[in-house]
């Protein structure tokens, strides 16, 4: 049986990773973030991976309030560079792959084409440099790895590092209070499914294929058009408008184009994910369950 350390078992994504992996022949030793483990702190880290002996380490913490990257750049890089390192290192000591998750936020947007695997990187905020730099720590000291880009994720669970919420149940609870919402309609993305995600991933775990995966539904659209999706879906009557970038006047700046190709999953034969707008439905058709 495939025993697998889970850092962020609680997490909007290890929590789909632990309820998809379990039972399936394999066993799920979960982490929670800070609580029972912190990567950024090496002795402890190696101690507890130790303890649990895994095969695989799949590793969700992130420091990932874009926003927030910009005046806390520390604590960004303690976690997604130095966290990064040493679990690269504990991994390496121990001979056994690091499975990480980086973000579409590495790319610059001026290619206006689905990014594939092999594209230059030209992360425009802090957070995408850390990104980055997690992704070189990781192809410098390992040769057993799993890099997966994610763009727009959302899941039941939520982000912890965001208030356990993500932006579908942002604009639901806005919509709720405000009379119109305004949403940006000129960074175009694809909101992607926690559950799919999971999906996927325990495919390429069967695989053993390590490299770097983009893993995103397929499609794109706006964040505008992203949340006039889940009103019409929700059946919402709150007024939502476009708005652009300079307008809504986020500190961070986004790339406006970061759609992901997963070239490299259909290249060891697995199938595409689904279309965002049928997994989103499928969300919002599971909240109240």
């Amino acid at each position: 049986m495939l025993k697998i350390a889970l850092i962020g078992v609680n997490g909007q994504l290890g929590t789909d990773i632990n309820s998809h992996f379990e039972g399936k022949g394999i066993k799920i030793e979960g982490l929670v973030g800070l609580t029972d483990i912190n990567v950024s702190d090496y002795k402890t880290s190696e101690s507890i991976i130790k303890s649990i002996d895994p095969d695989l380490v799949i590793n969700t913490a992130a420091f990932h309030d874009v926003d927030l990257c910009e005046d806390e750049a520390r604590s960004a890089f303690e976690v997604n560079v130095i966290g990064v390192r040493n679990l690269a290192i504990i991994c390496n000591k121990m001979d056994i792959p690091l499975m990480h998750f980086s973000t579409d936020y590495i790319f610059d947007g001026k290619k206006k084409e689905p990014y594939i695997e092999d594209d230059c990187a030209g992360p425009l905020s802090l957070y995408g440099i850390s990104k980055l730099a997690g992704e070189q720590i990781m192809r410098y000291m390992l040769d057993k790895y799993y890099i997966i880009r994610l763009s727009g994720l959302y899941g039941h669970a939520g982000s912890v590092g965001k208030g356990n919420t993500n932006f579908v149940e942002q604009m639901i609870k806005m919509s709720e209070k405000e009379k119109e919402i305004k949403v940006v309609d000129d960074q175009v993305l694809t909101p992607t499914s926690t559950v799919d995600v999971a999906e996927k991933l325990f495919e390429l775990i069967q695989t053993g294929k390590y490299g770097i995966y983009h893993m995103t539904n397929t499609g794109s659209c706006s964040w505008y058009e992203f949340a006039c999706e889940i009103f019409r879906l929700m059946k919402l009557p709150t007024k939502i408008s476009p708005t652009n970038t300079e307008e809504f006047g986020a500190k961070a700046r986004r790339p406006k184009y970061s759609v992901l190709d997963n070239l490299n999953l259909r290249k060891i034969g697995l199938d595409d994910l689904r279309n965002w707008k049928e997994a989103l439905r499928d969300y919002i058709g599971s909240r109240d369950q």
